[in-house]
């Protein structure tokens, strides 16, 4: 690819996560985004990515490349016999170290939350963030801290950590952009605040519900 081409698709990428973010994935149109990336050709983001699709796959390797690099570099030195809160930062700290590293304003947290909200497309972030090594690892790491936790209930709380994570840091994001205040005055504290709230939630009481009689 020339260097050219590989500046047209970084000028789409950017312009397209910023409209997703900002509008929600289905509002946009390739026209809109290639006007906003400054190409005449109404068609420049179909022949660079393919469908909509595409382009969401793109934005979310862009980022997960660094994520995946900064959660290795924090697993390696945790070692494997860690206490939970550190499992449990290795769900937050890369994606907020990788966001601070941006700069501001960022588009990749309330990119995430819109994509993760839209049925059409959740299963394309699925695939490029939920299947990390790095994120396996660590979501065994966390299962060993909790033996006794029932597989039902370890489910739940996967899918209300990720709930928390991508909606907190969406939140965020949208308040710097808009030049508003923010309960933590970077984002390490906002994550250190996240782990205190999912250590709450991974070690809260599983409260055991009898067994509820049919109706005849």
């Amino acid at each position: 690819m020339t260097d050219r081409a590989q500046a047209t698709r970084e000028r789409i990428l950017v312009a397209a996560e910023r409209l997703y973010a900002e509008h929600g994935v289905l509002a946009v149109s390739n026209r809109q985004i290639s006007e906003a990336a400054g190409q005449g050709n109404n068609t420049a983001v179909g022949y660079h990515f393919g469908t909509r699709a595409d382009v969401v796959r793109a934005i979310v390797r862009k980022h997960t490349g660094p994520v995946e690099r900064l959660r290795h570099r924090r697993l390696d030195d945790i070692g494997d016999r860690a206490p939970l809160r550190d499992w449990l930062g290795c769900l937050v700290y890369p994606t907020t170290e990788h966001l601070a590293e941006l700069g501001t304003p960022t588009w990749f947290a309330r990119f995430a939350a819109q994509v993760m909200t839209e049925p059409s497309l959740r299963t394309v972030a699925i695939e490029e963030t939920l299947t990390s090594p790095s994120l396996a690892r660590t979501v065994a790491g966390l299962c060993r801290c909790l033996p006794g936790l029932p597989a039902e209930v370890r489910a739940e709380r996967n899918d209300l950590t990720r709930l928390v994570v991508v909606h907190a840091m969406a939140e965020r994001e949208r308040a710097l952009a808009g030049g508003a205040g923010t309960p933590r005055a970077g984002w390490r504290a906002t994550a250190t605040a996240l782990t205190d709230v999912l250590a709450g939630l991974w070690l809260a009481p599983v409260t055991k519900q009898g067994r509820r009689k049919e109706p005849p």
